[in-house]
């Protein structure tokens, strides 16, 4: 079974990271997912009933993973557990497509969660970054997501491979985490394997070191304050010429010397041929290029 396989990967892939896996049951109580402050429309609040249930608090399916989350990180946090990184796989259960007569889809997920010391935002993303690299899925990027009611509307954003979607990840909005009786920050992602099965890569083929060495560029540009360091990076990759073989931030700048609602975003380039060592000439080439494509893009403009 490829869920299987994947699963195995990703557990141990989470487990490397020092995550501990979790397992809930898959019938629920229906006030749980009320806790998350839902939309009524939300397909999320579309839960399979089942016709006989052991009690109130088990008569549902999981329609997703988060509620029984951050049930169990709330038990750990009442617990005095001073700290928390958790994974769950199993299945979800939609029927917001269901027909009469039909078994409900069975989507199989991923739902991480954590809190404590050290745990914030982008150590969070760097744990689904890992993830996502360790599975050679590339052309990932991250959206920034204010129209989940669940997170914290700054803290919170969509995960896509290329054009496709991959789930969401954030922190949980403190209203809602006071529902589960949780008064920390509690971050929490959700993931869909079936479209990162899709996205997987290939087995690698390795290759030989460099001959060659790499020109090294630094560029500062000055943008609007609303422009995303990804956005800015997109562009830069999508601007080279061929010769790019990595970019990495280094800086942002807000201060005298810059306008106000503007930021300064430094960035630096590693720039390589294979076949050949790099002419200074060559390098300004590319990038000029990346410029402006940054001009072009997002009226970005060297500082």
């Amino acid at each position: 079974n490829v869920h299987m396989q994947l699963a195995d990967r990703v557990g141990r892939i989470l487990s490397a990271k020092g995550l501990y896996e979790i397992r809930n049951f898959s019938f629920v109580s229906p006030k749980l997912i009320e806790k998350l402050g839902l939309d009524a429309n939300d397909p999320r609040c579309n839960q399979l009933k089942l016709m006989n249930p052991l009690g109130e608090d088990t008569s549902v399916m999981r329609s997703t993973l988060v509620p029984s989350m951050l049930g169990t990180v709330s038990l750990n946090q009442s617990r005095n557990n001073e700290i928390a990184m958790l994974y769950e796989i199993a299945p979800v259960f939609d029927v917001s497509a269901r027909k009469p007569g039909d078994l409900p889809h069975e989507q199989p997920s991923l739902c991480i969660g954590a809190y404590g010391d050290g745990v914030d935002f982008f150590s969070f993303k760097g744990s689904i970054e890992t993830l996502l690299h360790e599975l050679r899925i590339t052309d990932v990027k991250y959206v920034a997501c204010t129209d989940n009611d669940s997170y914290h509307p700054g803290r919170c954003a969509k995960v896509y491979a290329g054009e496709t979607y991959l789930g969401v990840f954030g922190q949980i909005h403190p209203l809602v985490a006071a529902n589960y009786g949780m008064d920390t920050e509690v971050y929490t992602a959700e993931l869909s394997f079936d479209a990162m099965y899709e996205k997987r890569g290939d087995i690698p083929v390795y290759q030989p070191l460099p001959k060659f060495p790499a020109v090294t560029r630094d560029i500062a540009v000055v943008c609007d304050e609303a422009v995303t360091v990804g956005a800015l990076e997109e562009s830069i990759r999508r601007g080279a010429k061929g010769l790019l073989k990595d970019v990495s931030l280094f800086d942002i700048y807000r201060g005298p010397g810059v306008a106000i609602g503007k930021k300064s975003v430094a960035f630096n380039l590693v720039l390589r041929a294979d076949d050949r060592s790099l002419t200074g000439e060559e390098a300004d080439e590319d990038v000029q290029s990346i410029l402006a494509a940054l001009k072009a893009d997002h009226n970005a403009v060297l500082r």
